[in-house]
């Protein structure tokens, strides 16, 4: 027998011994438990091929079918489980959240040095120190002092809107980065190409586009990072060599200027003055902790506002009578001779009710961000080891026909009750997290998605474009398969409902 074959039959049989040691030694780890039922793993290379890369919450929602509410999968030495019930999220992520709080290890984000970034740091002194500046300063009663800024960008926001109406979606990146900058720095942004908003929103799209299971391989093989980067597939080097320079300048750029308009006296009020002040007067919050947490805050938050009201205006083509149901409250209330306010809103059921069906029926982020968990745990008799990267799909809940029939029709009416008052229906958190992490910044992004959807439905009419030939442009109820999901582009008729709808918005810009 030749050495070559003696050497590979000697490789296939410390393998095979390996891998029976490897499970031997799980299964006294586990007692004999059984992992949550999943799709059969193939060697070495587990569920990898069965990881769905485009709608997986579609995908796992099936499989809830045959099963069940928590179901696992085995990729590459990682261990992956998809939490599909309301109840096995409530009792994991919030009730034992001290387990469950954690984010999966990330060699890729490591590689950028994006540990800082709230949304998506372990759960670690760092984190907790920044979540609770966050949540301090984006709590309830907080958010009612950020309106002022609220309106005046919603109010720039249909200044633009009539001007380009072509470009809506380019408006909404405009107006929700405005008003983060503004409420967070004090900055008031460039009217086009901004370059903090830039950097912010592509840092967003970087990040978005690689933290679930299967979007790198570098994050399923570690020790790639350690080869060199001429070989073929390692284009993950260069892209965050990119993000960690791109994250500094998030971080330091807009906190610098603040720095300096405080030492010449012209910072504007801002979470970063007050949070410079604090810490001034012997605050325990170092000033790289501020920089980092107020990044999270304007970086993370950028994109997901901007994804639910692109899909308001894809619902108003698709829904012509949402619309006018819509626009007929809202005249009886302000009597068509002035924009709605925040304090209308109780008299506003049916829109109020619409924003609410807004975050359920396409949801921005139907899996959520990741969690991991921090040590062994067993639930319902399944064992669920240290580690296991942990995803809450919250669209098979807001998406479960018998919760709310229908699911895929845009249904305001769902959350109104007989005697007209809006239903306070606890399912739509799950829309915005579980537990320790929850986003805190949940107050903006509620009374954000009333007051422009407000703006936009008092002044504007939307409907099917045309082409040249006067013909309806089809238009497609059509979103992105990933982290972050949003309508893929589309083409609509936006124009204002009358010339006096039109005067609301040039007298409002006049007098600003």
């Amino acid at each position: 027998m030749s050495s070559v074959l003696v050497l590979t039959a000697s490789l296939v049989v410390a393998s095979a011994v390996l891998l029976l040691l490897c499970t031997l030694h799980d299964y006294r780890k586990r007692k004999g438990l059984p992992y949550p039922p999943g799709p059969t793993p193939l060697p070495v290379i587990g569920n990898l091929l069965d990881i769905p890369t485009v709608e997986s919450w579609v995908t796992y929602t099936e499989w809830e079918k045959k099963y069940g509410e928590i179901m696992s999968m085995q990729v590459l030495g990682n261990f992956i489980v998809v939490l599909q019930s309301y109840k096995a999220m409530k009792d994991l992520l919030e009730r034992r959240g001290q387990i469950y709080s954690d984010r999966p290890v990330s060699p890729f984000f490591d590689m950028m040095e994006l540990h800082w970034a709230i949304p998506i740091a372990r759960y670690a002194e760092q984190w907790r120190s920044g979540r609770r500046a966050l949540d301090r300063s984006l709590r309830q009663s907080a958010a009612v002092l950020y309106r002022p800024i609220q309106k005046a960008k919603a109010h720039a926001f249909l200044k633009n809107l009539l001007a380009r109406p072509e470009d809506f979606r380019e408006h909404l990146e405009h107006f929700q980065g405005a008003m983060l900058m503004a409420i967070t720095y004090g900055y008031d942004v460039e009217e086009r190409h901004d370059v903090h908003l830039g950097k912010a929103r592509e840092l967003s799209d970087l990040a978005a586009s690689t933290v679930l299971p299967g979007a790198l391989l570098v994050n399923d093989l570690p020790f790639l990072r350690h080869l060199p980067e001429w070989l073929p597939g390692m284009d993950f080097k260069s892209l965050a060599r990119h993000g960690r320079v791109l994250a500094e300048e998030v971080v330091n750029g807009p906190f610098n200027f603040v720095k300096e308009a405080m030492e010449k006296g012209t910072a504007r009020p801002s979470l970063a003055r007050e949070s410079l002040r604090e810490s001034q007067d012997g605050s325990q919050m170092a000033e790289r902790d501020i920089a980092t947490a107020l990044g999270s805050l304007y970086a993370g938050g950028s994109d997901t506002t901007v994804s639910a009201l692109s899909s308001f205006f894809l619902m108003l083509v698709l829904y012509p009578s949402v619309q006018k149901k819509a626009q007929a409250e809202l005249d009886a209330v302000t009597g068509g001779a002035r924009l709605p306010d925040f304090d209308d809103r109780a008299n506003l059921p049916y829109v109020d009710a619409l924003c609410k069906e807004l975050l359920r029926w396409r949801m921005v982020t139907p899996l959520g961000l990741p969690h991991a968990t921090t040590e062994d745990d067993v639930y319902n008799g399944l064992f669920i080891p240290k580690g296991a990267i942990v995803l809450a799909n919250s669209w098979a809940i807001l998406h479960d026909s018998s919760l709310y029939p229908e699911p895929e029709t845009f249904k305001p009416e769902r959350f109104i009750t007989a005697d007209g008052r809006v239903k306070d229906d606890h399912l739509l958190n799950v829309a915005f997290g579980f537990g320790k992490r929850l986003c805190p910044g949940r107050h903006i992004v509620d009374s954000t998605l009333f007051i422009v959807v407000s703006f936009i439905l008092a002044t504007f009419s939307v409907s099917k474009a045309k082409d040249d030939y006067g013909y309806e442009i089809p238009v497609e109820d059509e979103y992105t398969g990933m982290q972050l999901s949003q309508p893929v582009p589309f083409k609509c008729s936006i124009v204002p409902r009358t010339e006096a709808t039109k005067g609301l918005i040039t007298d409002v810009i006049a007098t600003e």
